[in-house]
């Protein structure tokens, strides 16, 4: 019987188990079939609007191979595709001289990746206009981000359904303090750090902004409100103050009030739109009216590089780490890049595009060390996105001539190390731990006792020596006085717009100004001269899947779905380190326009 009963659990667990892998071989094979029938091959309408659907599309620093369904648009139930904020410039360069594409229709509620991007986004959908082709815009909800990239439109029409949620409210930033919960639970944070502005860390040792966290946090909201509140009434005729006071005083509540204010130029249901574009289109029918979505149209249009005198975009984007993480800006891996370009006779500038709120200092260091060596063979330019900050400003600022938008958050020229410790907790469950080490101080990292007064100036030391570092570097790339640096330093958060001002770039711009610019000292006048390729590479379908798959089985952070979620990539970014009492040169959050 005994015999009998482990067969029938033995074939029990063998059947699970090859169901599981013929599931998986099903799964991949509808996931290639996918992929060989995808969108490479798009057949464009002789004559179509280019729809720019954010809902549809992810408007990212790099693209990716949107021929096979990402699988975390599958978990999601949402169907994105994510294109290159370059291959979008492209396509509508494309698009203003393309004869089959009338106008474009920009619907632009639903994903984007930071203000700056939208900034871009927004200067490139100008420069159609100058095309003589018009935008047109059509909002449900306006939100900031979405209100503020509709005033580019030549009309703006607005869904007249009532019962929405109007989100332009103008910008805020929120900001949790843990200490006291982290007093009940017995977790003492031990934070070192230079610069009366570093915030990073501050959450979990008080319970409320410090002064100096307070002033930079209001100057930086109040800067990126101005660069896109502006654009917003300079584009309608409205005076910056009216548009203010609308929102202060809560006059934007349902449909009818944006058109009295002169926000919009009509309200419209769906089907009034079909007929209003359909007019603009000059098609009697909603079935002669061709939309071609605007991840189509990159297939069909931006096609890869292909030439022998190349300008290269670096694309620096994400954290900055000393794992061999593909998904972040990894020390080694990067480095590897840089020297594949310095190497390459075919590329004759580079243009180092920064979106990183910084990480590691050891990692910064050594992108850093190869940047100088490139610098010296081909011109090197820097070009921000959303956030070149900490490391992120660490690894660019020697470059030649620096580009950021307006609402790039830049600066932020500190250091700073956070080691947590759990005795109390320890004690609290009863556990007794004993510790032996060969010398006195073995154990001032094992997380389980406080630092004494001599670990704490040992550790401190450590910081004030890479901040100076730090603060060198920068008035070394920048060819300012240490001294003057040190004043503008200490931490703080900067936009573009102030950083302009007080010297940490250069010129307010696009990537589009920073790629011209490089060209041009490299000696190629003409767009016709050059060509651009992207490094590192777009990652490959097999690449994407492995990736994909191992989101399906990422847990979602606790912060997720909280008003701090936009502070989950930087705790998480900290506390995920293997290394107690590592330096960090990072921003302590993340900011999100909505």
């Amino acid at each position: 019987m005994k015999n009998s009963f482990f067969k029938t659990v033995l074939a029990v667990i063998c059947g699970i188990l090859i169901l599981q892998i013929v599931g998986f071989i099903f799964f991949m094979s509808s996931l290639v079939g996918v992929a060989a029938s995808g969108g490479k091959n798009v057949i464009l309408p002789r004559n179509g609007v280019l729809d720019i659907d954010l809902s549809k599309v992810l408007v990212a620093e790099q693209g990716r191979d949107n021929s096979m369904p990402d699988l975390q648009s599958i978990r999601s139930g949402e169907m994105i595709a994510t294109v290159g904020l370059w291959d979008v410039v492209q396509a509508l360069k494309a698009a203003a001289a393309d004869p089959s594409v009338q106008y474009v229709l920009l619907r632009p509620e639903g994903s984007l990746t930071g203000i700056s991007t939208t900034e871009e986004l927004r200067a490139s959908l100008a420069d159609f206009r100058r095309s003589g082709k018009a935008v047109v815009a059509y909002l449900q909800n306006p939100g900031n981000a979405s209100y503020y990239l509709a005033t580019v439109a030549d009309k703006i029409y607005m869904s007249n359904v009532h019962g929405g949620q109007n989100s332009l409210l103008g910008l805020t930033s929120q900001t949790m303090y843990l200490k006291d919960v982290l007093d009940k639970l017995g977790v003492n944070v031990q934070l070192i750090r230079h610069g009366k502005y570093k915030s990073a860390g501050e959450m979990f040792v008080r319970n409320s902004s410090s002064p100096e966290n307070r002033e930079q946090n209001q100057a930086l909201v109040d800067a990126m409100w101005k660069a896109i509140s502006e654009p917003m009434a300079e584009a309608r005729e409205i005076e910056l103050a009216r548009l203010n006071s609308l929102i202060d005083n809560l006059e934007l509540e349902q449909p009818e009030d944006f058109l009295e204010a002169g926000l919009v130029d009509s309200l419209m249901d769906h089907e009034a739109l079909v007929a209003q574009l359909c007019t603009l289109a000059q098609v009697q029918k909603s079935e002669d009216l061709h939309l071609i979505p605007l991840a189509d149209y990159i297939s069909a249009k931006v096609k890869p590089a292909v030439g022998t005198t190349k300008v290269a975009v670096l694309y620096a984007d994400g954290e900055i780490v000393d794992s061999d993480d593909p998904e972040q800006i990894s020390g080694d891996r990067f480095v590897r890049e840089i020297d594949k370009l310095r190497k390459d006779n075919s590329v004759k500038a580079v243009v180092l595009r920064v979106n990183s709120p910084g990480g590691s200092v050891s990692a910064s260091e050594k992108i850093r060390s190869a940047l100088d060596l490139l610098q010296k063979e081909k011109p090197l330019v820097a070009s921000y996105g959303n956030y070149a900050a900490s490391g992120g400003y660490w690894i660019s600022n020697g470059c030649s001539r620096i580009f950021a938008d307006r609402s790039t958050v830049t600066g932020s020229i500190g250091v700073f190390s956070m080691i947590p410790e759990f005795s109390k907790v320890i004690r609290k469950i009863g556990v007794g731990i004993e510790v032996i080490g060969s010398n006195k101080h073995s154990g001032m990292l094992s997380l389980i006792r406080p630092f004494d007064a001599k670990e704490t100036a040992y550790l401190q030391a450590s910081v004030e020596d890479i901040y100076e570092r730090f603060v060198n570097l920068v008035a070394e790339g920048r060819d300012m006085d240490s001294n003057a640096v040190d004043a503008i330093a200490q931490g703080r958060v900067w936009s573009g717009s102030d950083a302009l001002r007080i010297g940490l770039v250069d010129e307010i711009g696009t990537l589009e100004d920073a790629i011209a610019y490089a060209a041009s000292q490299a000696g190629l006048v003409s767009a016709d001269d050059y060509v651009v390729s992207a490094a590192p590479a777009v990652p490959t379908f097999m690449e994407q899947l492995l990736k994909g798959i191992g989101q399906l089985k990422e847990e979602p952070s606790i912060l997720s779905g909280t008003p701090f979620a936009p502070m989950a990539s930087s705790v998480e970014a900290v506390l995920s380190e293997k290394n107690p009492g590592q330096v960090f040169a990072r921003l302590p959050y993340s900011l999100e326009i909505r």
